[in-house]
């Protein structure tokens, strides 16, 4: 592993801080700064100077609208724009670009990434992900919506729960079983939907966090092309873990920048409610401060492996484990800080509904006990801490398999 950044890093950097000073705002402090209204009007117009400058997908080929920019100057840019307080991205990106464009950058047909790629950077597809059910969320494999083909047409029905961000997406990759004679995970196929069909039923799920983004999606008969296959019919569970190895192979070398930031938030948390000098609580920052250099040094880790060319397998499910596990502690630790006032927690809550709150937020116990409840989430989605460990034990450590009820 090699933690030292190469001496061009700097002028890259260098490149980055001058972008930043004549884009933002006179008087730009962040977008911890904002009220949510404020900071969704600038996140649009961010993401637009973004598509534009080829920082929005900054290692995608410059023919698709990137930057083509390695993966190391990629973490620069992440590092640049938190302490600048900016976003990477905007509303439905993790899903357009994180998951299914670098899904179908690396897997896609030459037409899909014609297609598609350069219509996600522009904006004009804006993408969810259909994969847990009320019956198949950890147990993927158990999922029951179905996909038959008719002529030339796949023909869709049954229903998706969790599915962020439907309401503002066109379009879904959806996981379905397509060949119901098969084993549980070779009857799979991911199709890209378009959403904005009469087959297609979105409702909303209140979150606990006050969230919005949570939604239901249901398939009565929705309908995509026959070509709108990723690798190909049944090989959707190798689409799937691919994506999620992609997903969380990214998040390695950039979840530290944040996650460091809201462990700097609380430490200044502490010496503002005067426990600072609390011998417990000094032990548990300099816990929190020491998983956060872990966290660090599991992402420079990930990114050595990106330079030599290695993709990430299913040992990416270190990362999620890791993060998530300690962003459950760290924000239980800033509650117990808060003591009574979590109970009525009063300022700015977070706007971002994954993981930590922007680097610059206020320490407010709105922040905080807002970000807490993300946090509790956090060991659920996208795959649960006891799944992450089974795929740890069984697929990189080769340990048996968990034992099934007969």
């Amino acid at each position: 592993m090699n933690i030292d950044y190469p001496p061009d890093v700097a002028d890259f950097r260098t490149e980055v801080r001058a972008f930043l000073e004549r884009e933002l705002p006179e008087g730009w402090r962040g977008l911890g700064h904002l009220d949510e209204e404020e900071a969704r009007a600038f996140t649009a117009w961010w993401r637009t100077r973004l598509a534009e400058s080829g920082y929005l997908t900054p290692s995608w080929p410059r023919e698709y609208g990137g930057a083509g920019l390695s993966r190391l100057q990629q973490v620069v840019l992440a590092e640049e724009f938190a302490a600048a307080g900016v976003p990477l991205n905007g509303k439905n990106d993790v899903f357009s670009i994180k998951m299914i464009g670098n899904l179908l950058l690396r897997y896609g047909t030459e037409e899909q990434q014609r297609r598609f790629l350069p219509r996600i950077v522009s904006g004009e597809d804006r993408w969810c992900q259909g994969f847990s059910e009320p019956g198949a969320g950890s147990d993927l494999a158990g999922l029951r919506t179905r996909a038959r083909l008719e002529d030339d047409t796949w023909v869709i029905d049954g229903q998706k729960i969790w599915t962020s961000d439907a309401r503002t997406a066109n379009w879904i990759f959806v996981l379905v079983r397509s060949d119901p004679d098969a084993s549980r995970h070779r009857g799979i196929t991911m199709l890209l939907v378009p959403m904005d069909q009469p087959g297609i039923t979105v409702r909303p799920i209140s979150m606990l966090s006050g969230g919005d983004n949570f939604n239901e999606v249901y398939f009565d008969g929705a309908r995509t092309a026959r070509e709108n296959v990723v690798i190909g019919p049944g090989e959707g569970w190798t689409a799937a873990m691919a994506l999620l190895g992609l997903e969380r192979g990214d998040e390695a070398a950039t979840n530290p920048i944040y996650f460091q930031a809201e462990v700097d938030r609380l430490i200044a948390l502490a010496k503002e409610r005067g426990h600072a000098r609390d011998g417990a609580v000094r032990d548990d920052l300099a816990r929190a401060y020491t998983r956060a250099q872990i966290m660090r040094y599991l992402g420079m880790q990930t990114l050595t492996g990106w330079l030599a060319g290695k993709t990430p397998g299913r040992d990416a499910s270190i990362s999620k484990l890791y993060w998530s596990e300690h962003h459950r502690k760290t924000t239980d630790l800033a509650v117990d800080l808060l003591g009574a006032e979590a109970l009525a927690p009063t300022g700015r809550r977070p706007i971002r509904h994954y993981r930590a709150d922007d680097p610059d937020a206020p320490n407010s116990s709105g922040s905080w006990v807002g970000t807490w409840m993300i946090a509790i989430s956090g060991t659920i989605y996208a795959g649960t801490s006891e799944i992450q460990r089974n795929i740890l034990a069984e697929s990189v450590l080769g340990l048996p398999k968990e034992p099934r009820p007969v």
